[in-house]
């Protein structure tokens, strides 16, 4: 099991919602750099349960510009790996066992909310982008009760009244009580299907995941998967979450910052070498070794020799309508 294991294993999860950015780009590296540096094996994983956002032309096309970076994996949808598939709706029976224990456990209940419900009788707003608070409202739910009729309900889990931590590798020390500052948070979708949560935890858990590097926007759904963690008695691996890459606006990237597509800077020309330039002195690792590397490979060996979460600034990194900082 994945407990028992001695090898570091970290991930890059590309959601093919839509095309890969700047921003983006400079986390997968970030991740690469720090998982090559202490000798993990890097999985690729296709995180494509978000069904009514998914692009079909999108799942090659993140594999396409991770290649393009010079970023390597060593199991993936492409090559395959002894935790195979790669692609979360091919995983699906896995969330169905976890799911299972969960309502065995009590630690879930159905929720028939709306947003709207919610909205009504939330009174406070909920950090991040989630929208306020679950108030609650369907918690009294408990195992032998009857079901709602499917289709419109959702499984949430019961959020802890403790005060939990971890130590960010970038952030440091993060504490919360998910009860209060969270809330109760679903696992499934009213489809049935496996809500993020949920599926991350499993699939890092069944794959034998170490570490974690992402967008600090997630800093607070570690929280959430914590719990989840603790819930099913399983190891978490570190984490680390890394500032965005934001327009001048200081709003995440979107179309109203210019096209920072990476398919459009292939397209157009640029250099992949330039990206990763871009995002190594960005990070902090603004050596004359860095400016003058003229291949990818040895720009990567360098970094990776030098890698440190040191340096890495907590700001977000501002681009100026998608070109690239020198």
């Amino acid at each position: 099991m994945p407990q028992s294991q001695t090898t570091a294993i970290a991930r890059l999860a590309p959601s093919p919602t839509g095309a890969q950015h700047l921003g983006n780009a400079r986390t997968y590296l970030l991740a690469y750099w720090s998982a090559r540096a202490s000798g993990a094996k890097v999985i690729l994983r296709i995180e494509d349960i978000d069904s009514p956002r998914v692009k079909p032309w999108a799942t090659q096309q993140a594999i396409d510009d991770l290649k393009w970076l010079g970023i390597e994996w060593d199991y993936g949808p492409d090559i395959g790996g002894p935790h195979a598939p790669y692609i979360q709706t091919e995983r699906v029976s896995l969330y169905q066992d976890a799911l299972l224990k969960l309502i065995e456990s009590g630690r879930v209940y159905p929720c028939t909310c709306t947003r709207r419900d919610i909205e009504t009788a939330a009174s406070a707003p909920h950090i991040g982008d989630d929208g306020p608070i679950y108030p609650g409202i369907c918690s009294r739910w408990s195992r032998g009760d009857r079901l709602p009729e499917a289709g419109s309900f959702c499984w949430r889990f019961r959020s802890s009244l403790d005060s939990l931590q971890f130590v960010d590798g970038c952030a440091g020390e993060q504490v919360c009580v998910p009860n209060t500052v969270l809330g109760d948070f679903p696992v499934t979708r009213k489809t049935s299907e496996a809500a993020y949560q949920l599926a991350v935890v499993v699939d890092d858990h069944e794959m034998g995941v170490t570490e974690v590097v992402r967008g600090d926007d997630l800093l607070a759904s570690t929280f959430r998967q914590l719990e989840l963690y603790a819930a099913f008695g399983w190891q978490p691996p570190s984490f680390t979450h890394v500032p965005l890459v934001v327009g001048t606006d200081g709003r995440r990237l979107a179309k109203r910052h210019g096209d920072t597509r990476l398919s459009h800077f292939r397209e157009t020309g640029v250099k992949a070498i330039e990206i990763v330039k871009w995002a190594a002195i960005s990070a902090g690792f603004d050596f004359e070794e860095t400016r003058k590397a003229n291949t990818l490979e040895v720009l990567h060996a360098f970094i990776i020799d030098h890698f440190d979460w040191r340096p890495l600034s907590r700001a977000p990194v501002v681009v100026d309508d998608g070109t690239l900082a020198s």
